[in-house]
Order: structure tokens, then C-alpha cells, then sequence
């Protein structure tokens, strides 16, 4: 049986704050006749700051792909060796016991992968596998924890290193002024995440019972890219917090695998995409909302870090209770497809 150990989060220097993005947004966009209402849907998001990898002035002048891309790719391999280095230091593992990473972005691309840049740094093993995930957006978190459990069911004894790494602000489109992309310009912010699953006993961390993927029938614009000369451009239907609504039964079909109640779970780790998810969310599980609080601190605190987000809001569980062995949970991330990765987990 396999174990998420506690995740690591390293966020960029740079801070904006809600203020600062209502400010920005009036400076910027005064013409827009739909100005007020953008600010207004921004406000009751409820972010109070984000993180950047560059500070806001110099993300609105776009200097093309290619530049945003090396922008990535060199802020990438600054912050990302923290974020090993915590998370094996959370696992007790050294570098030479990992058998295999997973790293996932869907902000910048680089070939090789930035696996290969990670064995060579750290001195992983030469025969370390490499499973780089580009194209799952924010459900890539899920992704990463259930295909670690499916290695290490492949192959006992091994342990698998996830990495994401999310930089979405560079996706900022200045010219693309859709009041879908300016509510997107104040919902994502940056950050990388790290975190070891292991086949060795612990005595903390979480126990995988069971994972699931599921894909909403006909919803696979909903949630995707433009690409464009300049870029990325994220594109997000008005239909997807209602798509959520329908991924109730599926939860709860789900946990009935294990003979679980979705409902009477004890906690809940959810991909913060938005306000209207998390609660479309509880309401159609009929939770409490405070139920996701730790969803909600990670969404507060640093915006939605598209896969980093169920790392970190795991993380931050970790940090604000000791956690009684056996308790019940579910993970659950969700991207572009629609796509859902579940995992039923106990506490250790």
C-alpha cells in the first residue's frame, strides 16, 4: 500500500494583493463598459493575494512566447529545488531512493522535460523514470497522486517524487480583454508544489484505498487554450461550476466502491478552482462548507495554482491538526475535459 507524505509549497517573491488587482484592472481597462461588474465578481471570489513569478508591470508588457516560455523555464529551476528538498525531508528519503518522478505543468513547456534537468541536479538515480504530464490543467494534481499509486502497484517497494510547477500569470493576455479572461487575469495565481508518494510504512501521511477518473460527457471546450502567437490563452465556459453539480453522483458512486458515505467522510481535499465550485461542491454532497476550509485557505491565500492546489491544500491540513489514524477523505481535482481524479484516503 502507498502513502502521500506531507507536500511542500514554494511561492514566488512577488505578491499581489486584491487591491492591487482592482487597481490594476481600473488603470488598465477604464473603457471596458463592463469594468465594475468584472471588479465586483473578482471581489466576492475572495482572493486576498496571489504570487508571481515577475512583479505585475512587467507581466502586462507582453514580449511574445518564446520570452514568457524562458521566463518559465528559468524561474522553474529557482524555486523548484526547494520544494524537492522539503518534500523528501517530509518523506525521509534521500534522492537515491526515488524510482520515479511525475512532474506536471500546463503554464510552459520545455523538451526534455524538466525531469531530466531534475535527475541531473539532484543526483537521482540514472534509471529513475521519468512521467511528465502536460495537457491536464488543474485536475494534473489528481492525476500525479493516482498514477504514483498506480506505479508503486506496478512496482513494490519503489517510491514516486510529484512535482508541479504552475506559473499561469504568465499566460496573461493584455490585449484579450473577454470578461471571462479579465476574471481569470484575478483567479490564478503561481506557485510549485512538491510532495513524495511512498511504499515504505509511515507513521503519518495518507494511505490510498482507491482511485477513479471520470470525464463529463461533451465538455472538453469548456475548459481549454487558445494557442495563439502570443501564447496561451486560457479559455473558461460559464458552464463549468454547474458541471460540478453533476459530479456528485460520481463522488458518491465512488466512495460506495469502498462502502464509504460521501457525505460522512471526515475530511476533504478539493481542487480550489473557484468559490462557486467548492460550494456547487457541498451543496450537491450535502456537506458543510467548512468542510473545505483548507480548499478555501489555499484559494484565499494564493489563488487558484491550477495543479499545485490539492498539494497544497493537503499541506496546510497537515500543518493545522494532528490528524487521527484511520479518519476517511477523499482527494479530488478537476480540469480541462471535464475531468475528475478521486482517491479515497485514511489517515496513518
Amino acid at each position: 500500500m502507498s502513502t502521500l507524505t506531507k507536500p511542500s509549497t514554494v511561492l514566488p517573491e512577488y505578491i499581489i494583493t486584491l487591491d492591487e488587482t482592482i487597481s490594476f484592472a481600473r488603470k488598465n481597462f477604464k473603457s471596458l463598459s463592463y469594468i465594475d461588474k468584472a471588479i465586483d465578481i473578482i471581489t466576492n471570489i475572495g482572493i486576498e493575494k496571489r504570487h508571481l513569478v515577475l512583479p505585475i508591470e512587467l507581466i502586462s508588457r507582453h514580449s511574445g512566447f518564446g520570452y514568457r516560455n524562458t521566463v518559465f523555464n528559468i524561474e522553474a529551476k529557482k524555486l523548484i529545488p526547494k520544494a524537492i528538498e522539503e518534500a523528501l525531508q517530509n518523506a525521509d528519503l534521500s534522492s537515491k531512493e526515488i524510482n520515479a518522478i511525475i512532474y506536471v505543468s500546463c503554464t510552459g513547456f520545455s523538451m526534455p522535460s524538466l525531469t531530466a534537468w531534475m535527475i541531473n541536479h539532484f543526483n537521482f538515480p540514472r534509471d529513475t523514470v521519468q512521467i511528465p504530464i502536460a495537457q491536464m490543467g488543474c485536475a494534473a494534481g489528481g492525476t500525479a497522486i493516482n498514477r504514483a499509486q498506480d506505479f508503486i502497484a506496478a512496482h513494490p517497494g519503489s517510491n514516486v517524487l510529484i512535482v508541479s510547477c504552475e506559473f499561469c500569470s504568465l499566460s496573461y493576455q493584455p490585449t484579450d480583454t473577454s470578461i471571462s479572461s479579465l476574471l481569470i487575469d484575478g483567479l490564478f495565481g503561481d506557485a510549485v508544489t512538491a510532495a513524495v508518494v511512498t511504499s515504505e510504512n509511515t507513521s503519518s501521511g495518507l494511505k490510498f484505498t482507491s482511485n477513479s477518473s471520470y470525464l463529463v460527457p461533451d465538455s472538453e471546450s469548456w475548459i481549454s487554450y487558445d494557442i495563439e502567437d502570443t501564447g496561451f490563452h486560457f479559455r473558461l465556459d460559464k458552464r463549468v461550476p454547474g458541471a460540478m453539480l453533476s459530479l456528485a453522483p460520481i463522488m458518491e458512486n465512488f466512495a460506495k466502491t469502498q462502502e464509504w458515505e460521501i457525505d460522512k467522510l471526515d475530511f476533504y481535499i478539493i481542487h480550489a478552482g473557484g468559490p462557486r465550485i467548492l460550494e456547487n461542491i457541498a451543496k450537491t454532497i450535502n456537506v458543510p462548507l467548512d468542510k473545505f476550509k483548507y480548499s478555501f485557505e489555499t484559494l484565499m491565500n494564493c489563488g487558484n495554482i491550477s495543479s499545485s492546489v490539492v498539494l497544497d491544500t493537503y499541506r496546510r491540513m497537515c500543518e493545522d491538526i494532528t490528524s487521527e489514524k484511520n479518519k476517511r477523505g477523499i482527494i479530488a481535482g478537476f480540469g480541462p475535459g471535464v475531468t475528475t481524479e478521486m482517491n479515497l484516503v485514511t489517515t496513518c
